[in-house]
């Protein structure tokens, strides 16, 4: 009785369609933003998020393969390859928020099973995304005014250099590109966050 009881009640759109909100939120409010400051992307992951969600829910109610689930998943994954502007990171949640959707769609009616999955992939993106286990490394490109430390030898004058006049940790540089006629180069300098 109880065990039915449960069933009818994580069967129903709502109960779904509200434990995948309020995991897409967590993950969104609570870890992308809190790590990136960007907000530009919530619509798209909240949107994809929803529409894979009421598909692949309307498709559970009629008779289809895995198959073809599977394949509209892969649909609407590759539609980030047709865009520009979205980084490996933006597109990896992207890809999380769709998985989502279509977990709470069409995943077990035992809602404490279909909480667990949602609750162990937004905790390991938030483990993957805390310093417990690595720092995080930023890059960031640089327009640089000189030439005169780009020999291979003379990396360790160049990153001091770069320290002095950026003021981060910096602890490897590559060189994108030499301009000889401008005396000037473009490098990538990577450093770690606080």
């Amino acid at each position: 009785m109880y065990s039915t009881l449960i069933d009818i009640i994580f069967n129903s759109l709502g109960l779904r369609y509200l434990l995948n909100l309020i995991s897409v939120f967590i993950l969104f409010r609570f870890i992308y933003y809190h790590n990136y400051r960007k907000s530009d992307l919530f619509l798209t992951f909240f949107g994809f998020n929803s529409i894979i969600f009421f598909i692949s829910y309307m498709l559970n109610k009629v008779e289809i393969s895995t198959g073809a689930g599977f394949g509209l998943f892969a649909v609407f994954s590759i539609l980030r390859y047709r865009t520009d502007g979205i980084g490996a990171k933006d597109m990896t949640y992207l890809f999380i928020s769709i998985a989502i959707g279509l977990l709470t769609a069409i995943g077990p009616s035992d809602g404490l099973e279909m909480s667990l999955f949602c609750f162990l992939i937004v905790g390991l993106t938030f483990i993957l995304e805390s310093t417990l286990f690595l720092k995080k490394e930023s890059s960031k490109i640089i327009f640089y005014d000189t030439v005169d430390f780009v020999k291979q030898d003379q990396k360790k004058e160049l990153i001091e250099d770069l320290k002095n006049r950026t003021g981060l940790e910096i602890h490897r540089v590559t060189i994108d590109s030499i301009d000889f006629l401008k005396d000037s180069c473009t490098l990538t300098i990577y450093y770690y966050e606080n």
